[in-house]
């Protein structure tokens, strides 16, 4: 099942949370061909957009749900302990549950949700449709249940499996967190051109179109970024002595190793 099948996919599909992430991937669903009227929404404080969609057919936190088929869990972490308890009388024992939520292991999902779970680690650029999403199933999961998560997820962008649960908290620290450091870059490189000299609008337009254009060249190209990094260097030119500034001893490599470590560290605290 691709995301193109959502159309066809079996029962009911429950959303509890519908913040920025809960709401970009229910857009996506029903985009892609999700009946409205299969999807229940559970939100204490839903947005005008998640009201609007009432009028398709979602139900927003009916008083009786009844046992769904599919639940995706994206309310924030530090709410779930809360809020995970009342997600309880909507999960039967064959019900997928896919929760979306930093820090929290599928050992917890089981405790305090049951059903089968599927933990899964999206990105904020799932908002535009070209997230990355990295999942993985507790043993009981069945190839169809994973398929199906596999579809919900998709709405959002790609998608990929791992079989290792501890691989997500180094997950989370290079995906999950990774847009943040994309956008410090282009503030960086803005403020650093403001220390070149130029005027700041100007220097804020040229990071903001210089970071978008060359992920965007990076998403299309089949070339590694190390290749288009190489394409842009030419011996002994501009971009090659910022790039020995960046590439030296105390430079960029070393500085994201440990920010990746510091990400991933925290990550596993959370999950404690």
């Amino acid at each position: 099942m691709n995301a193109n099948a959502l159309q066809n996919l079996y029962g009911t599909v429950a959303l509890a949370g519908a913040g920025k992430m809960g709401g970009a991937m229910l857009t996506g669903w029903l985009a892609r061909g999700l009946d409205a009227r299969r999807v229940i929404v559970f939100e204490p404080s839903p947005s005008d957009e998640i009201k609007a969609l009432t009028a398709t057919g979602v139900r927003l936190n009916p008083a009786d749900a009844g046992t769904v088929e599919t639940l995706v869990v994206a309310v924030k972490p530090q709410t779930f302990r809360e809020a995970g308890p009342g997600l309880r009388p909507v999960v039967g024992p064959s019900t997928l549950v896919v929760s979306i939520m930093a820090g929290t292991p599928i050992a917890a999902l089981e405790r305090v949700c049951g059903g089968m779970v599927i933990r899964a680690m999206p990105n904020t650029p799932a908002a535009i449709g070209r997230g990355i999403t990295v999942a993985v199933a507790a043993k009981r999961v069945s190839a169809a249940q994973r398929a199906t998560a596999d579809a919900l997820l998709r709405a959002t962008g790609a998608v990929e499996w791992v079989d290792d649960e501890g691989l997500i908290d180094a997950v989370t620290a290079v995906s999950g967190s990774g847009p943040a450091y994309v956008f410090l870059l282009a503030e960086e490189l803005a403020r650093a051109g403001v220390e070149a000299g130029l005027p700041a609008e100007l220097a804020t337009r040229l990071a903001r179109e210089t970071v978008a254009g060359s992920g965007e060249l990076l998403h299309r190209s089949d070339l590694s970024a190390a290749t288009l990094r190489q394409n842009v260097t030419s011996p002994g030119g501009t971009t090659a002595a910022a790039l020995d500034v960046l590439m030296g001893k105390d430079g960029l490599q070393p500085l994201m190793i440990r920010a990746i470590a510091a990400a991933t560290r925290r990550s596993k605290e959370l999950g404690k």
